[in-house]
């Protein structure tokens, strides 16, 4: 084996359930430290510090601040932008520049203190953290959203994935009961993992029917119970190292993961851009990509983690490689972004020292996926006992595979609309006291577009949730500030 094929040699997690808890440094030094004792490598000589973009709160110099507090001196640095992909681009840039012999270790951390923020939000404090960013910088997302997508109060991904849900629904010929029933059957699994799993945000098996029914909706036809729990105080580390310096640490062959191949494609940035709604060629795409550099199929698998903000990224990816959604193998091996905890773009650190973690205990072959923006981004990576494949550096793609294998045509989005327009997709935004809000429309348009429309009239609220939608010709009129429909 070439020395400097990199591995996977440290794994660290943690959950703060106390309130208030730590601030985000703390749980990346937390992390690192442990992550790197787990490899067997002093923290302050870690080649390469990269972090994943944290929500809770903007420090001045992220990186630099970690590296402060570890006694490290990196060679490479690097702070992500915000998506749920940014955890395995960090992993392939680390595994490329290990196999090119820039670097020979790598830590890649990820913390959200969003549970302590609201704690002390609760409790009308200003949150006492440390270096502070001055001024205050920008989000950090890598675009923002569409013009015509704010101007229609659509940028919240519990109502974009909701959208492409009623979506594919229509397209499956599900009832609205039946899609309901499914998305129970689905994810009550992932709840008993949740259960098991002791760094799980919620640790309490649910029902199929107590997922669905007698939940408050947030972006209908979503339940409260089935999407992604932000507000979470969680954090995770891998370190990843040539296998020359793990042979020099002593790392036992057990404790060693090995990334078999990954990939990366793209949908369009926004849900009305999509050519389809329910489906995703992008995911297809990046599985393929993934599966062939590693040398392996679906069928070899012995672990699967595809990421689960929401039901539908769940289901595109299963339809996309051909899964059964109640596949012996599960969809989750830490209990999924409802249940485990979903720390913003950290999940898959966690997925991932999960599935590293297992394959330590059994040796075989696992996936992981990510998801990044409205469904745009698609990371697909396959871990191995054994090592193999084309791992980073080799994938053939800027930084081991970055680049991406798949990018989708956009389908022309129409700003200002008037006239009959046919939906494509909706949802129906509820607010905390669960009562129906507004409506938000994606319709096809005769020229061949796509456009956004409101609904604010109760009476359509009611009816959009008590039948399908999809299909229905509507009048959409612009009003001067938004397109608004009615039937």
């Amino acid at each position: 084996m070439d020395p400097r094929t990199p591995c996977l040699i440290g794994i660290a997690q943690r959950t703060i359930r106390e309130q208030p808890g730590p601030e985000p440094l703390g749980l990346w030094e937390e992390v690192a430290r442990a992550a790197a004792a787990d490899a067997r490598l002093p923290a302050g000589r870690l080649d390469s510090i990269q972090l994943v973009y944290t929500d809770s709160w903007q420090y001045d110099s992220p990186v630099g601040r970690l590296a402060e507090r570890l006694g490290a001196a990196p060679r490479h640095r690097a702070y992500s932008k915000v998506s749920g992909t940014a955890p395995q681009l960090l992993i392939g840039e680390a595994a490329s520049r290990i196999a090119a012999g820039e670097i020979d270790s790598a830590l890649v951390a990820g913390a959200e203190a969003l549970a302590t923020r609201r704690a002390y939000r609760q409790a009308g404090e200003s949150v006492p953290w440390s270096h502070p960013a001055v001024p205050k910088p920008p989000y950090g997302w890598e675009r923002p959203p569409h013009p015509a997508a704010l101007a229609h109060g659509l940028f919240m991904p519990v109502h974009t994935y909701a959208i492409m849900e009623t979506a594919r629904r229509a397209a499956f010929g599900l009832t609205i009961e039946e899609e309901m029933r499914e998305r129970g059957r689905m994810m009550a699994p992932m709840t008993e993992v949740a259960a098991a799993n002791p760094y799980a945000w919620r640790r309490t098996a649910r029902t199929p029917g107590e997922l669905v029914l007698g939940n408050r909706f947030v972006g209908w036809p979503y339940t409260r119970n089935t999407v992604a729990v932000m507000e979470v105080d969680q954090a995770a580390a891998v370190v990843l190292a040539s296998s020359r310096l793990a042979d020099r640490l002593g790392v036992p062959g057990g404790q060693r993961v090995y990334l078999r191949g990954w990939a990366y494609a793209e949908d369009t940035w926004e849900v009305a851009a999509r050519p389809a709604l329910g489906r995703s060629e992008a995911i297809g795409r990046a599985a393929e990509a993934a599966f062939k550099r590693a040398g392996l199929g679906l069928d070899d698998l012995h672990a699967l983690d595809l990421y689960s903000c929401f039901a539908i990224a769940l289901r595109q990816a299963c339809d996309a490689v051909g899964l059964d959604p109640l596949d012996r193998r599960g969809l989750t091996v830490t209990g999924g972004l409802p249940y485990a905890g979903g720390p913003a773009s950290g999940y898959v650190l966690h997925s991932t020292a999960t599935m590293a973690g297992l394959l330590r205990a059994q040796p075989g072959h696992g996936l992981v996926t990510g998801v990044g923006m409205h469904l745009t981004k698609h990371a697909y990576a396959v871990w191995s006992s054994e090592p193999g494949g084309l791992p980073g550096g080799k994938s053939g793609g800027k930084s081991g595979g970055a680049a991406p294998v798949f990018v989708a045509e956009e389908t022309p989005i129409v700003p200002v609309f008037s006239g009959e327009a046919v939906v494509a997709g909706y949802t129906v935004a509820h607010g905390r006291d669960g009562a129906p809000e507004r409506g938000v429309l994606v319709v096809d348009v005769p020229s061949g577009g796509r456009a956004y429309a409101v609904v604010a009239r109760d009476e359509l609220l009611t009816d959009a949730e008590s039948r399908e939608l999809v299909g229905q010709v509507v009048r959409v009129a612009h009003d001067g500030e938004v397109n608004v429909a009615t039937w």
